[in-house]
């Protein structure tokens, strides 16, 4: 069984230094110095633009934007939402499309564990609550999953709303998407979940469909390996 290094960055983490972070990490892990890796955190609030972001997506206001190179379009990341870098070597069973797949399937059973149910929905990425169209509900995003690939060796990740102010997303076309919804797992389950709550859900989960043994790596040890 591989090895999947957990590292946990903590809050308000900023963009800019965990996106120079993933860069030294992938460097190290496509030269196989490294076992795959993964890091969690919660940034500091920013906007970020992959490269399919149209111009009427962004803020109107002059908001500044953090244009990235994953794929995708424009997200919003900060306080109580979970995101996780996963910096791995793909190959054999594992190629873009099941990795995708992968970090759908780890954000469907973390919701799962918190009572809530979400899906895929054909033609739009990451995972979904199904709304009714009966009542007036639209479908609401949950978790998004963004990423690129270099030399074999992932970057970029995924992102799942636990307990953030989603009036973030008002000033953006998030992800590009204008007929639906934003939730969180506390919107939807009517009490907090917090970041901390979830992320051990989250790591067990990634480590399980990657089929890999997750162990705890102090950032200070990162470059130690």
């Amino acid at each position: 069984m591989s090895e999947l290094a957990i590292v946990r960055l903590g809050v308000d983490f900023p963009y800019e230094q965990a996106w120079d972070l993933q860069r030294r990490i992938h460097a190290r892990r496509a030269a196989d110095e490294i076992p795959d890796t993964c890091l969690m955190l919660e940034h500091a609030p920013v906007y970020t633009a992959g490269k399919r972001t149209a111009p009427h997506e962004r803020p109107s206001d002059g908001t500044p934007v953090i244009d990235v190179d994953r794929g995708g379009r424009i997200t919003w990341h900060g306080p109580g939402q979970l995101v996780g870098y996963p910096i791995i070597r793909l190959g054999g069973r594992l190629d873009v499309t099941s990795y995708v797949r992968i970090l759908e399937e780890t954000l469907i059973h973390v919701c799962a564990d918190f009572g809530v149910q979400v899906d895929r929905v054909e033609g739009r990425g990451g995972v979904w609550v199904a709304g009714d169209p009966s009542h007036g509900l639209p479908d609401r995003k949950l978790g998004a999953v963004g990423i690129r690939i270099a030399g074999g060796v992932t970057m970029h990740g995924f992102a799942l709303n636990c307990s953030n102010d989603p009036s973030w997303y008002n000033r953006i076309v998030p992800c590009g998407i204008s007929d639906a919804g934003v939730s969180s797992l506390s919107a939807e389950t009517g009490r907090r979940i917090v970041v901390d709550e979830v992320m051990p859900y989250a790591e067990k989960h990634l480590a399980e469909a990657l089929e890999a043994q997750a162990f705890e790596l102090p950032e200070e040890d990162l470059f130690r390996r």
